[in-house]
């Protein structure tokens, strides 16, 4: 048998960049190399882990030269969990990559001719931002490379914690995230001790085998808590013991539920979800707008930041009272309902039945009688039928997933023609390339990149598409 070649060591690698994915990036003989958690400027020895024929990518095994833009990250974690990978990078210098970034998708990929662009708007917080974290309980937790180097016997590996990026079945133990506001890493942390004190059996991914499962939590503006319990089977006693404990030791919690989840994947929107106590949904609350937020709801999961994406949204729609809007890939419809005081009436387009039934309570809790809600697909909802029953739109606000949208959602666009077009994305990839496709009939006039993601290399971004005369 033959072995296997053992990947080189690059000595004196100077980093010159960041990538479209949140690595850095420098050259070793006119060849790329893609290094995780190093910085513009670092000059480091770098161990190849997987070489192709136009790219390598490598880690940092030797730190010779500590880049200017470097801070020392906050997190104990930083390193290991795949959540804040640019902690070590200054805050100023992360808005200035993710704003090139932005800019190089529609110049490099949609070959767009650009107006002079808005500056990024910062988040105004960079820690605790978060609304929702979900959480993994494990039997077989990640050993970092301290504990493996330190030879010493380790006596518990059952964990609470989030999955190592690219192993499924491996989950690092948190002892405390910096990403969600109390009761956060009180109430997983008291779980997992619970959980350890009862003797619960935690979930083996690899074998499929357990009891205790996930914890979701959500938090919101109006200080409402949601807890989600995820087991793998019914155990009637034991879950109720463990909620009745959860019930009482957190009386902030307003909403508590649990789920029985028997499936190989750890997704709960096919699943019911059980309430144990206090109301099916939390509440979020914009300029007088309330939001029903339920365990299966999109909610964008910057709250504080979704209100200036939101204002962003409305300022470039400049809605006016006679005028139609429609809002596809609407979810709850809070851009619908921050749009709807300002205008005419606003058509939401949702393909997830969910999101509809919670964007009709919305409409409703909120006295906004000029929403109305259409469930479907896109592509197939948006026809000339559809627009001579519903009236042609002014505007069309379209905020899709990351894929972007369908080619013939675009078409159908087209084939509306409005006067205006706002495309809300969290991917200026794909938005890019969409927007390129419609670049013939409308012209970019305004563009502004907001960041919901401090450390990490995701960015959401607002374009203004105006028709060409």
């Amino acid at each position: 048998m033959r072995k296997k070649r053992a990947h080189p060591l690059l000595t004196d690698v100077q980093i010159t960049g960041i990538a479209a994915e949140g690595k850095a990036i420098g050259r070793h003989d006119e060849k790329v190399v893609f290094v995780p958690f190093a910085a513009p400027g670092d000059i480091a020895d770098i161990q190849v882990t997987r070489k192709r024929r136009k790219y390598m990518e490598g880690r940092i095994v030797n730190l010779k030269q500590r880049s200017g833009s470097r801070k020392e990250p906050f997190c104990e974690h930083f390193g290991i969990c795949g959540g804040c990978k640019w902690q070590h990078i200054s805050y100023e210098e992360q808005l200035q990559f993710k704003q090139q970034h932005v800019l190089d998708h529609f110049t490099r990929i949609g070959k767009l001719e650009l107006p002079e662009h808005e500056q990024i708007l910062p988040s105004h917080k960079s820690r605790y931002y978060r609304n929702k974290l979900e959480f993994t309980f494990t039997s077989r937790r990640w050993m970092t490379d301290e504990e493996v180097a330190s030879g010493e016997e380790i006596g518990e590996f059952r964990a609470a914690g989030f999955h190592i990026p690219g192993r499924f079945d491996k989950v690092l133990d948190i002892n405390k995230c910096y990403l969600q506001q109390e009761p956060s890493n009180s109430i997983r942390l008291a779980v997992k001790e619970y959980a350890l004190r009862n003797d619960l059996e935690f979930f083996d991914l690899l074998k499929q085998r357990g009891f205790l499962r996930t914890l979701i939590i959500r938090t919101s503006s109006t200080g409402e808590v949601m807890v989600i319990v995820v087991f793998f089977r019914e155990e009637r006693g034991t879950i109720e013991s463990l909620l009745s404990w959860l019930k009482e030791q957190f009386p902030s919690v307003t909403s508590l539920m649990y789920v029985i989840n028997p499936k190989a994947n750890d997704t709960i929107t096919d699943l019911e979800v059980n309430l144990f106590s206090g109301r099916g949904h939390i509440t979020e609350e914009m300029e007088g707008l309330r939001f029903k937020v339920g365990p299966k709801s999109f909610y964008q999961t910057n709250s504080e930041q979704a209100y200036e994406l939101y204002k962003i949204v409305r300022d470039y729609v400049l809605p006016r009272k006679h005028e139609i809007i429609y809002d596809l890939y609407a979810g709850t419809g809070t851009i619908a309902a921050f749009i709807s005081r300002h205008c005419g009436k606003v058509h939401g387009l949702e393909y997830v039945p969910e999101a509809i039934e919670d964007a009709n309570f919305n409409a409703k809790v909120n006295g906004l009688g000029n929403m109305v809600f259409h469930a479907g697909d896109i592509k197939d909802l948006l026809t000339p039928g559809f627009v001579g029953q519903n009236g042609p739109p002014h505007t069309i606000i379209t905020d899709p997933p990351r894929t972007g949208m369908h080619p013939s959602v675009v078409e159908r666009i087209l084939e509306i023609s409005p006067a205006k077009i706002v495309y809300v994305s969290c991917n200026s990839a794909t938005q890019a390339r969409d927007i390129q496709l419609l670049d013939e009939r409308y012209r970019i006039e305004r563009m502004r990149a907001v960041d919901m993601f401090p450390h990490t290399h995701h960015i959401e971004n607002v374009v203004l598409l105006a028709k060409r005369k």
